[in-house]
C-alpha cells in the first residue's frame, strides 16, 4: 500500500508493502529498487531516502522517526531487517518511559552496503561504503568503509579485498 507518497515507476514493489508518510516527513525513492513482499517504510515525522539499485527483501522495517534514513545506491538488504533512527529516554523515573521526548541522530547506509537477514541497525550509525553486516548482527556503532562486522554488539571480523 502507497499512502501520500509516490514512487518512480522503474521501482518494484510486491504486494503487500507498506509505504506511506504518517505525522508528517518524507519518503524520497530513487529508480530500479525493488521492495520484496511485507517491506514497511513509514515516516513517523522523519524522513526515508533510498538511492538507486537497491533490493529491500521481505519484512524489513524502515522508520524515518527524527533525523530519518538515508540509504545510498546498490545497498541490498536481506529479510527482517529493522532500521529505527530514534530511541526512547528514560531518565525521569517520575514520567511514563512512553511519555519521555525521544532522541534521534539519524541513520545513514552508503553505497555497495549489503546488511544480512534479521539484523537491527540502531540510531546514529553511518554504515560506511562497501560494508558488510553478518546476519543477525546488532550495529550500535559506525562502520568503517569496506569492514565486514558480526555479533551482538557488532565487531569488525575482517576487510572486503
Amino acid at each position: 500500500m502507497l499512502k501520500n507518497i509516490t514512487v518512480p515507476n522503474s521501482n518494484t514493489i510486491f504486494s503487500g508493502c507498506r509505504i506511506e508518510k504518517n505525522f508528517g516527513g518524507e519518503i524520497i525513492i530513487g529508480e530500479n529498487n525493488e521492495f520484496l513482499y511485507g517491506v514497511c517504510l513509514m515516516t513517523y515525522g522523519g524522513s526515508i531516502k533510498i538511492g538507486n539499485d537497491c533490493s529491500i527483501n521481505p519484512y524489513t522495517i524502515i522508520y524515518g522517526h527524527g533525523k530519518g534514513v538515508s540509504i545510498g545506491d546498490k545497498v541490498l538488504i536481506a529479510a527482517h531487517t529493522l532500521i529505527i533512527p530514534s530511541n526512547h529516554t528514560f531518565d525521569k523515573l517520575d514520567i511514563p518511559i512512553g511519555h519521555q521526548q525521544p532522541k534521534s541522530k539519524g541513520i545513514i547506509i552508503r553505497d555497495n552496503v549489503w546488511i544480512g537477514a534479521g539484523c537491527q541497525i540502531l540510531d546514529g550509525v553511518c554504515i560506511n561504503q562497501g560494508a558488510v553486516v553478518a546476519a543477525g548482527s546488532v550495529v550500535n556503532k559506525d562502520v568503517p568503509e569496506n569492514a565486514v562486522v558480526a555479533g551482538v554488539p557488532a565487531m569488525i571480523i575482517k576487510y572486503r579485498g
